[in-house]
């Protein structure tokens, strides 16, 4: 196995991190993310939310020089249900030690653990994307940022809109009602993840120096009724030149539960004293917003990869989604990285459920996990993979057949990193 070569042939040796060896662990994670410290409470945050149990260090004598560990994840999928899934996170190799095969090694041992642990799924978002993709990960969704000049975008609303009433308040003060509200969103887009105890306070960390000039961080609650309807949080960045002020909004986060409600926090953004732009990142890539701007070219969107899918079990994870049409296909997968998903396999399915199991019948698409990977939930449809000679069709008629019923209504999309 790998983790042995590297252990008997490099003298590195490959375990769990013990909770009093976490702090060099997370040294070495920083140092090979540039070396600048985190201020005092983001380590201690992300210290308290490592799982030492799933944690991975590559030791050379005493010095740890890698680092990766997992999450417990419960991830949406189409169809609603929330699938268990390894959050792959803090990985890094010390840069005296590339080309060694640690990354290969930890990698190894994850995806292993993974499986023991009877998780049909591992994702992560990559540094750099072009590493993953031979582990067998794919680019599954996809987020937007957009830089809109409020000064000459109008944003028209839906009826309802001014029955929502808007007010400021403190982020710790409605801290449980807003991750609540979020709690509902969870189920209803694929790629969302349930937060875990004590990462609701992430959304908060707000170091100073991290603001690059801009407020603390503010929160605004959308209410109707009584009831919390929606919230953005973000701060604002003051500027002025010689003709007149020329601030700027950052949001870093906005969920509502209807159109009104939503419309409602975006007029709200768009409209914030002595500011001309808004500034998003990390937003859905089918949001709303961008069908009740008047200008969508003043908006400057761009797309970026987001969430990396794994299959760790073909079959669990196909079983475990739903499909937007009825779909009985073959599939032939190759998978060198964890070869006991390589083979046919058949999936049935439609909106009520599926089955996927090993089959000897011939296969009708012919691809690898990474591309499963990508087109898992939904947002990438197999036919696009096909047109880049990622997907093979065996029988006429089968990637349609696939590419519909692997869609999703909604786009999927990952609100926050890890």
């Amino acid at each position: 196995m790998a983790t042995d070569l590297a252990r008997d042939a490099l003298g590195i040796e490959l375990r769990a991190a013990r909770r009093d060896e976490l702090d060099g662990w997370y040294d070495t994670l920083v140092r090979a993310f540039g070396g600048v410290p985190e201020v005092a409470e983001e380590r201690q945050l992300y210290l308290e939310v490592i799982e030492p149990e799933r944690t991975i260090g590559a030791w050379d004598g005493a010095a740890c020089v890698g680092t990766a560990g997992a999450f417990d994840f419960r991830l949406t999928v189409p169809g609603g249900a929330q699938v268990r899934a390894a959050g792959i996170t803090m990985v890094s190799v010390a840069a005296t030690h590339r080309r060694r095969g640690v990354l290969t090694s930890m990698m190894r041992r994850q995806l292993d653990d993974v499986r023991s642990w009877g998780w049909p799924l591992a994702v992560l978002t990559a540094s750099e994307p072009d590493i993953y993709g031979r582990f067998g990960y794919g680019a599954a969704t996809f987020q937007a940022t957009a830089e809109i000049d409020t000064s000459r975008v109008r944003l028209a609303v839906p009826p309802g809109t001014d029955d929502v009433r808007l007010r400021y308040a403190a982020p710790a003060d409605v801290l449980d009602a807003c991750e609540a509200l979020y709690a509902r969103q969870v189920p209803l887009r694929p790629g969302m993840v349930a937060r875990l105890p004590r990462w609701e306070r992430v959304a908060l960390l707000d170091p100073e120096s991290e603001r690059n000039g801009a407020s603390p961080l503010q929160c605004v609650v959308a209410e109707r009724d009584g009831d919390l309807v929606g919230y953005a949080r973000f701060r604002v960045r003051p500027d002025w030149d010689q003709a007149g002020p020329k601030g700027s909004v950052l949001l870093t986060d906005l969920e509502a539960l209807d159109p009104a409600a939503g419309a409602a926090v975006w007029r709200f953004l768009f409209d914030i004293d002595l500011t001309s732009t808004l500034h998003t990142r990390g937003r859905p890539v089918d949001e709303a917003w961008q069908h009740l701007v008047s200008d969508i070219r003043r908006c400057r969107v761009t797309l970026r990869d987001s969430l990396y899918v794994r299959l760790v079990d073909v079959g669990a994870a196909l079983e475990a989604r739903t499909y937007q049409a009825p779909v009985d296909v073959v599939f032939a997968v190759e998978d060198d990285f964890c070869p006991w998903n390589a083979g046919r396999w058949r999936l049935t399915g439609d909106a009520k459920g599926a089955s996927c199991a090993r089959t000897e019948e011939p296969a009708e698409l012919a691809l690898s996990v990474r591309e499963l990977g990508a087109a898992y939930l939904g947002g990438v449809p197999l036919a696009s993979l096909a047109a880049g000679g990622r997907v093979r069709e065996l029988r006429q008629g089968a990637l349609t057949e696939a590419s519909v019923a692997f869609g999703s209504p909604v786009a999927p999309w990952l609100p926050h990193g890890f």
